[in-house]
């Protein structure tokens, strides 16, 4: 989809997109070779090179050249371009409002940090990604992450919970989840932070096993979503 995209250029709005793409110029290649209606000749070539920079970017897996030049809200259209190199994060508290898990996934494993183990690699994992998801982490995970463990994340992150908004899915993750028919274990809907609190208390690796497996059903979860998401925000666009 960000091949289609043209948001990113300096000035150009949801409607100024649209507009180019009425006029049959569907992708980065259709616009380099046009002229383009409403585009003074000046812009366009500020425009062309911005564009053939974009082109390189992508060939250098580099999707952090659109930090700052596409909104938040559209970062999810790096999603399928960079779909193997993104991660899943998911955090937990306690009673406190103080991070005790983080779960960090690709598409096929799940690596935890906990409290007193090993919270202090949560920045060397993140190194190895290039996209960042989460579920309303713009407004809690991330922040949550920086002012707590310092941990700075530099890189694209697309927060499902706006876009699920948009779409019409309110609610939090677990709400979300019923909506799309996507289903998680019954002893899995329980209280994360009661689980924290259980082991805390009594040492027993069986309540951290259980909050561990509620991490990774929140992350699995978030796999759904971002599907859902990306497939309806999608369809009407050109390919």
């Amino acid at each position: 989809m960000i091949r289609n995209s043209f948001i990113f250029l300096e000035k150009v709005k949801k409607r100024k997109e649209q507009s180019i793409w009425n006029q049959n110029i569907k992708n980065w290649q259709d616009f380099l070779k046009n002229d383009i209606k409403g585009i003074s000749k000046t812009s366009k070539e500020q425009y062309n090179r911005i564009i053939i920079e974009a082109q390189n970017a992508l060939k250098n897996d580099n999707p952090n050249f659109f930090i700052n030049k596409l909104p938040q809200k559209e970062m999810w259209r790096l999603y399928e371009e960079f779909k193997e190199d993104c991660c899943f994060l998911d955090l937990e508290v306690d009673s406190y409002g103080r991070v005790v898990v983080v779960g960090i996934s690709n598409y096929y494993n799940t690596n935890f940090f906990v409290k007193g183990v090993n919270l202090n690699l949560i920045q060397q994992e993140l190194s190895k990604y290039k996209i960042v998801i989460t579920f309303n982490g713009g407004a809690f995970d991330l922040p949550k992450l920086k002012k707590e463990l310092k941990i700075n994340i530099n890189m694209p992150h697309i927060d499902l919970k706006p876009l699920c908004v948009n779409l019409g899915l309110k609610g939090g993750l677990k709400k979300v989840e019923k909506i799309l028919n996507l289903k998680r274990p019954k002893h899995l809907y329980g209280n994360p932070v009661e689980l924290w609190k259980a082991f805390h208390a009594s040492g027993d690796k069986e309540y951290l096993e259980l909050l561990l497996d509620y991490n990774r059903e929140d992350i699995e979860n978030l796999k759904g979503v971002m599907n859902h998401v990306y497939r309806r925000l999608r369809f009407p666009l050109p390919k």
